[in-house]
């Protein structure tokens, strides 16, 4: 085998990938194509469109042809190219690899944590080619401490075998909006608190809509709160109508705006111009949009659980993501400590430094590296 590594990488997914995983994948990619590392790249894709409607006899008839793409092509086309390492970041790898080894992205424990908001089919058959054939590999990456424990918990995959590599922000999330540029929603009052993620349960957005309210009747009168983000695709994770059912209960409609899914200049607007940014959610993977905020020199507060403190470190406030009064407080004790304020969004600056695509895909190949010389 010669010393310049040859890795394969599957990116049919950036067909269908949305949110966290589908930004990975894109960065990644991008990071590769840029030839700047001493190793061969291939990218493989199929050649056949990818189904991505409601209509449940062609949603199964793609995900069969999921299965024939992961366990049959793909391993075919890695083995045919000559790949050391088969690269796949959602999850999936072939069972068998022929002349190559392969190792897959779990970003995080939810197909077990939230078990009942997958299909069950789905979910059997992760549990039996998904995590059958992770435990072959020889190593799986995921992307904190946090959900380094959390998946080998649940498979009993050694954590030695696990590897976290923090992720960085996305791309076009820390770009500068252009001079000038309107959003499409106007924003009612003079300073927001924000919030980018979809709206999924354990988002924990009721509460935070809850706690805002509080901070207006505290006098506060001159904030608004948007949420930027769809509702989630999936019926049982969805959070969406109690949420809007919450802003109607509290008479919230013309300060609490939900624009939905936002372009890339709305976002870098909302993130250029917000006065906090607030994470309340009760379990998260990583969290991107605390280091995109840390770039549009946002002080963060964020729930004292899951992989948020790892993240934000000192650089973040926290709050119980369960007492709404203590949310509510740590959003006033910002808008009102100017001299806190300031030394977060320092903090947040210099903690961004610590993450990068540059460094997340040198510290992938440094893992293929050693993967290879593994028996």
């Amino acid at each position: 085998m010669s010393e310049k590594i040859r890795i394969g990488l599957d990116i049919r997914d950036l067909r269908i990938a949305k949110t966290g995983s589908k930004t990975y994948l894109e960065e990644i990619y991008n990071q590769f194509k840029s030839k700047q590392y001493d190793c061969e790249f291939v990218f493989f894709d199929t050649s056949f469109p990818v189904y991505t409607g409601r209509y449940k006899l062609l949603k199964l008839t793609e995900h069969l042809r999921f299965f024939i793409w992961k366990q049959i092509m793909l391993p075919l086309k890695a083995n045919l190219n000559r790949c050391d390492i088969l690269f796949c970041t959602d999850y999936f790898v072939p069972y068998f690899t022929p002349g190559f080894k392969a190792i897959p992205v779990f970003y995080d424990a939810f197909f077990f944590e939230y078990a009942s908001h997958y299909n069950p089919i789905w979910l059997k058959l992760f549990k039996i080619l998904g995590v059958r054939a992770a435990k072959k590999s020889p190593n799986i990456i995921t992307i904190t401490e946090y959900a380094r424990n959390r998946i080998s918990h649940f498979t009993g995959i050694d954590k030695q075998k696990i590897k976290a590599i923090h992720l960085a922000p996305k791309k076009m999330a820390v770009a500068e909006p252009e001079p000038g540029y309107i959003p499409t929603f106007k924003i009612p009052t003079s300073k927001f608190i924000l919030h980018v993620g979809t709206m999924e349960k354990r988002k924990n957005l009721v509460r935070l809509i809850e706690a805002f309210n509080l901070l207006r009747i505290s006098g506060h009168h001159d904030y608004s709160l948007v949420l930027v983000g769809q509702p989630s695709p999936k019926a049982d994770m969805d959070d969406s109508v109690a949420i809007h059912e919450m802003i109607d209960r509290l008479a919230l409609r013309n300060y609490v705006l939900t624009p939905g899914y936002s372009s890339d200049q709305d976002l870098a607007y909302f993130y250029k111009h917000a006065d906090i940014y607030a994470f309340p959610s009760i379990n998260e993977g990583f969290g991107v949009p605390i280091l995109e905020a840390f770039h549009h020199g946002l002080p963060v507060i964020v729930s004292d659980n899951t992989c948020l403190p790892e993240v934000g470190g000192d650089a973040v406030l926290s709050f119980d993501p369960f007492s709404i009064e203590d949310i509510s407080n740590k959003m006033k004790i910002l808008s009102e400590d100017h001299e806190l304020k300031s030394e977060l969004i320092r903090k947040g600056r210099e903690r961004l430094k610590l993450f990068s695509w540059e460094k997340n895909a040198e510290e992938l190949i440094k893992t293929f590296r050693v993967a290879i010389k593994k028996n």
